[in-house]
This record gives structure tokens, C-alpha cells and sequence, in this order.
């Protein structure tokens, strides 16, 4: 099949194939009259990258998927490899994100009329915090090294 036809039944651009050519998710395919002509498997790994892409997987990752292996090593092998490290990397970002909806909640019951007594009463991060109360006199020295 053509490009185009390979994009259009893919839901992708052309320049996006193209793309994934470069970056080895995809064989160079054969081609016909200087037009690429891509086998039908083409469309499998255009609709693997796709669902892995929306499952959050970056292109390196995908990658690794389709090469990072023996060839022939199981699909569900792959999957588990792979979602394992992806499963943990959500759970680190998911307390993150409660964490962060925490913070914002105290945030919609703030009386504070000053930004003094805001930066004083919030729970900084321990970063923040050693920033807040690390001595005038190192945080002048430290400006000044810029």
C-alpha cells in the first residue's frame, strides 16, 4: 500500500510514517516507481505505535519494544517488560498529582493577607524549605555567583 493509504487507515499523517521510518519503528519499505509501497504488516506496527503512544509509552520505549529484544521473543514478554518499569513510573506520577491536588485544596482556603505569612505557613517542599530558612547571609553570598 501507499503512504497515504497506510496514514489514512493508520489515522496519522504521511509525515509521521516518514517519521517513524527515521527513527527505525518502521522498515524502510520497498518502493515502486520511486513510491514507498509498504506490506500490510506496516499497518499493524502504525497501530501498535499509536495504542502504545496513547498508553503513554514514548517512541524510545516503543523502540525498545519492536527491537529491544530477540526476534523471537514472545509479544507478551515484551508487554510485561515494559509495563512493569511504565506501571511504576504512573504510580510515581499519580502521588505526585495527589500531592499536588492537596497543596491546591489548602490553597482555595487561604486567609493569608500578606505573601510573608503565605510563604511562612505553607508546607514547602524540603528544598524550599532549606531555601526559606538558610541564612541571609549565604543566600546574599550565593545570589552574587550568578
Amino acid at each position: 500500500m501507499k503512504i497515504g493509504e497506510l496514514a489514512k487507515r493508520g489515522a496519522v499523517n504521511p509525515s509521521a510514517i516518514r517519521y517513524y521510518e527515521k527513527l527505525g519503528l518502521l522498515a524502510s519499505p520497498d518502493r515502486l516507481n520511486g513510491q514507498r509501497r509498504y506490506s500490510a504488516d506496516a499497518l499493524d506496527r502504525v497501530l501498535l505505535i499509536r495504542f502504545a503512544g496513547e498508553m503513554d509509552f514514548t517512541l524510545a520505549q516503543i523502540k525498545l519494544f519492536l527491537h529491544g529484544f530477540r526476534e523471537n521473543t514472545p509479544v507478551s514478554t515484551r508487554w510485561r517488560k515494559l509495563t512493569s518499569s511504565k506501571i511504576a513510573e504512573l504510580e510515581q506520577r499519580l502521588a505526585k498529582t495527589q500531592r499536588l491536588l492537596e497543596f491546591l485544596r489548602r490553597l482555595q482556603h487561604c486567609q493569608c493577607v500578606q505573601l510573608h505569612q503565605c510563604v511562612s505557613g505553607l508546607s514547602l517542599s524540603p528544598r524550599l524549605r532549606a531555601l526559606r530558612d538558610a541564612p541571609q547571609a549565604a543566600r546574599t553570598a550565593k545570589a552574587f555567583r550568578l
